[in-house]
């Protein structure tokens, strides 16, 4: 085990273990209380500095969310998540005895403004790490010129070409994979509905083509096939004609790829077609915002997503704990409940945080070092093992798939 300065401090406030998957040299050690950044990193950081954060200047760390917009929904409790976190990490004595500084950059779920803002971030607020985006085409956007610039980025997004198409040098994923999401839908689709015969509906924008050319590639994997696809655009408001070609193909279940609204229009339309074929969605609709607009709709539709929306359901007692608090805290700020995207920005934030810590300084290549050397550690959204030539963090076993009654969600299998 490493024995630098933030790992001492991390094992003085907890009694850590690591995970079954954890390496040998992995820097970390997972608590058996990880209670979700507002808890643990106020633990961590009460003994890196003597009465508040030093005047050797903030460490800012910049996030591309969308706060406003179709993606808001996603974006808005990445948002309250970030600004929640660096208030209790500041009150704690900062991060290297250093005040902690998110700069947010607001997209307006666009990926163009995307661009505009990171370059903001860089340019002027001198942002040593990036967490973002929100969705996969300002992900996809900002990307490039982090990587020119070698500052880490920590990806909320999920489209396959995040991390398949290089570089990856300086990128890591938070949210589940695209492959894992999908893999873990048609299993769901094959062994839990029995079905064969599957058509897709799915947005023409970057995370829903992701989750088609997945679908498409790997239908024969679980001995299905697709007898209907159907793409629409992302600001369309009525999918009938899409949905009515769907439905004469006799499908024996619907999976619908995208975000809101397009899924929640996807709901309500094949009710008033009368599909009776089961709606599977992706894990881009597992927000409140979806079972809102879905309405009675909504009823029964099934998702794959994290485990955080079931905390009953995990079987792991310091992963039980972690989601617990995190919820309690979220809950105890905002009066809602989050959802799992703004389990992502914490996510995002905490796993810098330990890199970090663990380095003692916010040079970009000891913070890459760090970050590819993160074994088995327990966070909200699962469990984080990275490494040189794997960024995407997380396996299927950190999936599961939950289904809509009475509005909320209860974990299936």
């Amino acid at each position: 085990m490493n024995s630098r300065r933030g790992n001492r401090r991390f094992r003085l406030r907890w009694s850590g273990r690591r995970t079954a998957e954890a390496s040998p040299g992995s820097a970390f050690t997972t608590p058996t209380r990880l209670a979700a950044c507002m808890v643990v990193v106020s633990a961590l950081f009460t003994l890196s500095g003597c009465g508040g954060p030093s005047a050797e200047g903030p460490v800012v760390i910049g996030a591309v969310i969308s706060a406003t917009g179709p993606a808001a929904p996603l974006g808005e409790p990445q948002r309250n998540t970030l600004q929640l976190m660096e208030k209790t990490i500041n009150e704690a004595g900062g991060v290297l005895g250093r005040e902690l500084k998110i700069v947010i950059a607001d997209d307006q779920s666009s990926a163009k403004e995307a661009v505009t803002g990171l370059n903001r971030l860089l340019q002027q607020e001198k942002a040593v790490a990036v967490i973002g985006a929100t969705t996969s085409s300002s992900t996809l956007a900002i990307k490039p010129a982090l990587n020119k610039a070698g500052v880490p980025q920590m990806a909320l997004s999920a489209a396959n070409a995040v991390t398949d198409e290089p570089p990856i040098d300086w990128l890591w994923r938070v949210a589940p994979k695209d492959n894992l999401a999908v893999a873990r839908a048609l299993k769901y689709v094959s062994e839990g509905l029995g079905a064969q015969r599957i058509a897709v509906l799915y947005d023409e924008n970057a995370f829903g083509s992701s989750g088609w050319v997945e679908i498409e590639r790997t239908q024969a994997d679980w001995g299905l096939e697709v007898v209907a696809s159907e793409s629409y655009k992302t600001e369309e408001t009525d999918l009938t004609a899409h949905l009515t070609k769907i439905k004469g193909a006799d499908p024996e279940a619907v999976i619908v790829w995208g975000t809101n609204p397009g899924p929640a229009v996807a709901a309500k339309n094949m009710r008033q077609l009368g599909m009776t074929a089961p709606y599977v969605g992706s894990h881009g609709i597992a927000n409140m915002k979806f079972i809102e607009l879905a309405g009675e709709a909504g009823e029964g539709v099934v998702l794959p997503t994290n485990k955080m929306v079931c905390p009953e359901a995990i079987a792991d007692p310091a992963m039980r704990e972690t989601v617990g608090a995190f919820i309690e805290d979220y809950s105890g700020a905002y009066g809602q409940l989050p959802n799992p995207f703004a389990a992502y920005a914490h996510d995002a934030l905490f796993i810098l945080i330990q890199a970090i810590e663990a380095a003692g300084t916010t040079e970009a290549a000891a913070l890459q070092t760090e970050l590819d050397r993160i074994a088995g550690l327990v966070c909200v959204g699962g469990v984080f093992t990275y490494s040189p030539t794997d960024h995407d963090g997380l396996t299927l076993d950190d999936l599961l798939i939950v289904k809509i009654v009475n509005g909320t969600w209860v974990a299936v299998e």
